[in-house]
């Protein structure tokens, strides 16, 4: 709670800019909150800065995001490089619902899937997801079930080997993944 009260702070000035911009751009909220799934299996609503159009999933089917996404706005791909996007997130670690570290959470519609297709998938739910992780920084983005089943033996390992050390180490390769804005889509 400490670590995230003191981003929450410093980042302050970027986050009422990246609301002003996303405001100036398009109109709908600047938040955009995303039913996810976090320990215990249970669901949480997680915020994000919107970085899509409004309508992104128009016909309701939740889909990946692409490299080449046409439903990301302008300021939406400057946001999601710098992983601004991600910032409002902090407040879901006040509210007890995620961890600065921990394999990220994933939306109801693709854990039920993913459930079904890759043995032991369920034992990431087994800590607090976050909002950066092992998988984060070691992989690129994921975008499909063949991804899901590589970044699921990054966040088995981190389950397995979560302490103090790791997080902090996943924190300073979290700090060089968004400088050399690596993985982003």
């Amino acid at each position: 709670l400490l670590a995230s009260s003191t981003l929450l702070l410093v980042a302050s000035p970027v986050m009422v800019i990246t609301a002003i911009a996303i405001k100036l751009e398009s109109e709908g909220p600047v938040l955009f909150r995303q039913e996810r799934v976090r320990a215990g299996g249970v669901p949480f609503e997680m915020l994000k800065f919107r970085s899509m159009r409004q309508d992104a999933e128009k016909d309701g089917k939740p889909r990946w995001a692409s490299a080449a996404d046409d439903r990301i706005t302008r300021v939406g791909r400057i946001i999601r490089r710098l992983r601004i996007d991600e910032l409002p997130q902090l407040l879901n670690v006040f509210k007890g619902d995620m961890s600065l570290v921990g394999p990220r959470p994933e939306r109801p519609f693709f854990v039920s899937q993913l459930l079904e297709e890759i043995p032991y998938y369920a034992l990431r739910h087994n800590v607090k997801p976050g909002i950066t992780g092992w998988a984060q920084v070691r992989l690129q983005y994921g975008a499909s079930t063949e991804d899901a089943k590589y970044k699921l033996e990054y966040d088995l390992y981190y389950v397995k080997n979560h302490s103090l050390f790791l997080d902090l180490m996943i924190l300073f390769e979290t700090v060089q993944v968004v400088l050399l804005g690596k993985g982003a889509r």
